[in-house]
């Protein structure tokens, strides 16, 4: 690997790490402004002014609020991610199985989403300006007007109510087989993929009709060379890095994004996990659930920035 894709990749690793800090400070502080007392939540309005104060020492909180940051970012660095106030679980233990199941969920999507948007993608510029192309634009375009739950909801009333094909309750349990984990996750995986699907083919589209304009093109349409052929050969290989930031920055929605489709299908995955514990005003849930999933958002944004540089050959192959 040459040295100036070694320098952009370290800078976009390091640019990745402050990032990831300054957003575990506006976590932190985002929970520690919200109003209410987190001591009376967990005792109730009829706790004594006493025990009040013994839960407040206990938990830490009568403790200026930089030295409670600093105590939280020292514990989720060596993996202590700390209690759940609610419940006194372990939370890096809770969340072990949750974040497997919503890592199932966004992989399956995946799978379908991805090979699909981009495969429409070429054949909309295969037959740019035609029927086909405008018939997939303007499903793409009609299918991103529709919010996650609209589409969780049409999905669980034609294909859960009306058929019964699918669980409208998406439950999965330790020693289910595949078939019947992917049964239970069918309808908030298409939900998912859905959501995704058009923004991937709209963006492989017009990242490929912006090569098309290029030179060597119109000279290998000038060789005689068929539109298929010119797109397969050298359109779309000029085109996979933004092509690869598009998939990698939905894919990052996939983990992040989840958290409407899983309250909707019950789904135990993080997004369910993290609103139980919002409405019981758990903030130590709330900051480890808000870190993780800025962790995968910010991870997933650098591969794919890495991803583009090595895939520039102005930066393999310099003059």
């Amino acid at each position: 690997m040459s040295s100036p894709i070694v320098k952009l990749v370290a800078q976009r690793i390091a640019l990745g790490i402050l990032l990831l800090l300054a957003v575990s400070v506006l976590i932190f502080a985002g929970t520690q402004i919200l109003p209410g007392d987190v001591a009376q939540a967990i005792l109730g309005q009829s706790a004594t002014p006493e025990s009040l104060a013994n839960l407040r020492e206990q938990l830490g909180l009568n403790q200026p609020a930089y030295i409670r940051y600093f105590h939280w970012l020292g514990g989720v660095l060596t993996g202590d991610l700390g209690t759940a106030m609610s419940s006194g679980q372990d939370i890096a233990t809770s969340i072990k199985e949750r974040l497997w199941n919503t890592l199932f969920l966004a992989f399956w999507a995946a799978i379908v989403a991805i090979p699909l948007a981009i495969t429409l993608g070429l054949i909309a510029v295969r037959y740019r300006n035609g029927w086909v192309d405008k018939l997939i634009s303007g499903v793409a375009l009609a299918s991103t007007s529709f919010p996650e739950f609209f589409i969780g909801y049409l999905l669980v009333f034609y294909f859960a109510v009306q058929h019964q094909w699918f669980p409208a309750i998406s439950t999965v349990y330790d020693g289910m087989s595949l078939g019947e984990r992917l049964q239970a996750i069918a309808l908030p995986a298409a939900a998912l993929t859905l959501v995704v699907l058009a923004h991937m083919m709209r963006m492989t589209r017009a990242a490929i009709l912006n090569v098309m304009q290029s030179a060597y093109v119109e000279t290998a349409e000038l060789k005689g060379l068929s539109a298929a052929a010119v797109i397969r050969k050298h359109a779309f290989p000029n085109a996979i890095a933004p092509i690869i930031n598009v998939v990698m920055l939905n894919l990052a929605y996939l983990v992040v994004g989840v958290v409407v489709v899983e309250v909707i299908f019950v789904y135990p995955g993080m997004g369910q996990y993290l609103v139980d514990h919002v409405t019981k005003r758990d903030v130590p849930v709330v900051q480890a659930v808000g870190l993780i999933f800025a962790a995968v958002y910010i991870t997933l944004n650098i591969v794919a920035d890495i991803a583009a540089i090595v895939a520039n050959p102005r930066l393999r192959h310099p003059r």
